[in-house]
């Protein structure tokens, strides 16, 4: 019956102490984990101790074929983060790959629930079979400011590495936009889901109070309410050293800083994206620039043309309109076909078509016809 007692006023004491002496990032993440620390010995509730970098990689198919999907994608992690009592940091989607930092006791847990409740709703969407994504996740474990602070910042600006967008902040299916908001000027709050419809943008058989976890009317929730926004900020400590984060191009400065901090391996680009098999460093310090190249079609724009106009043509009326339920050979023959506009696209930029005056990769047609 004591030692709650105690732990409560050492809390309280390591608050104060965090508060009055923390004037730097190194002992505001000494602080942090020391509340931790004393929770965890004094029978208070424990907080789990590893930081951990998730990724699932499916690089020869698009797992996320729609905005849908990828709100559902987030959605299903979200419940796995809190079914298992985990610290939520921050998560990146894309169409092929997924980045996560959470701290956890049971990654492999986290990981089997958001991908089996994820899985169950794509393949009964599409009409597929089987399991999603590579057969191993890739995980890389981090420890002190320094590390930890790389993690985030590569994991937050997934859309500005892959060429997506210009800013971190573009990309809407990351979590840049759920930090310092007040202070960075994003006051709007987007219309709510109501409360007997939430069950259709949910795993099946799973719900969550709507009173504490809201969602918006597009099915996905908020990520304010699932991400622990306020440790993350801790982390950066103010509004413009996250800014200078999310804008600063990644160096041997930031090796530099890690390898002086422990002696765990820095994080690093090539570190982050070793479970992506088709990860490549040239373009990645391209990108990073800011620069978009606005005339290539993204895996999303693809999809849509692929399922919205071209797979209901090659389909009996009537039936479900899914690129799964196409043999190869018909699936080959549309990808061919696609692949010749692109070409005439890039030989004349005034050429008209199913691709909209864009161009796409082989390996990206591959991917969305799942060849």
């Amino acid at each position: 019956m004591f030692f709650p007692f105690v732990a409560k006023g050492l809390c309280f004491l390591a608050s104060l102490l965090y508060i009055r002496f923390c004037n730097t990032a190194f002992l505001k993440w000494r602080a942090i984990r020391v509340r931790g620390f004393v929770l965890k010995i004094f029978g208070g509730k424990e907080m789990p101790r590893k930081t951990i970098h998730l990724c699932l990689s499916s690089h020869d198919e698009v797992m996320y074929r729609s905005e849908a999907d990828l709100i559902m994608g987030f959605n299903c992690l979200a419940l796995a983060v809190l079914s298992t009592e985990s610290r939520f940091l921050a998560e990146g989607f894309l169409t092929t790959h997924h980045h996560l930092l959470l701290q956890t006791d049971s990654p492999k847990e986290v990981m089997y629930r958001s991908r089996y409740a994820y899985a169950r709703y794509f393949n009964s969407k599409y009409f597929r079979k089987g399991p999603l994504g590579e057969k191993k996740y890739f995980s890389l474990e981090t420890d002190g400011l320094y590390h930890v602070t790389a993690a985030l910042n590569y994991v937050l600006r997934q859309g500005l590495h892959h060429g997506i967008s210009s800013t971190p902040f573009e990309y809407r299916h990351c979590s840049a936009n759920a930090f310092f908001r007040k202070e960075l000027g994003k006051f709007d709050s987007p219309e709510l889901m109501p409360a007997k419809n939430r069950y259709l943008y949910l795993p099946k058989n799973q719900s969550l109070p709507a009173e504490k976890y809201r969602m918006s009317y597009d099915g996905m929730l908020f990520r304010e309410d699932i991400i622990d926004t306020a440790y993350v900020e801790e982390i950066y400590i103010t509004p413009r050293n996250f800014l200078f984060q999310m804008n600063k191009v990644m160096g041997e400065r930031d090796k530099d800083e890690q390898s002086k901090e422990n002696n765990m391996p820095p994080v690093t680009a090539e570190a982050i994206e070793s479970g992506v098999p088709d990860f490549n460093p040239r373009d990645f310090k391209v990108f990073e620039q800011g620069k978009v190249d606005r005339k290539r079609m993204t895996d999303l724009d693809l999809c849509e043309i692929i399922d919205s106009q071209i797979v209901p043509r090659c389909l009996k009326e009537g039936q479900p309109a899914s690129v799964y339920l196409l043999p190869e050979s018909r699936r080959a023959a549309i990808c061919e076909k696609l692949w010749l506009e692109s070409r005439q696209y890039r030989s004349n930029t005034n050429a008209q078509g199913l691709l909209s005056g864009k161009y796409v990769t082989e390996a990206q047609l591959r991917r969305c016809m799942n060849l």
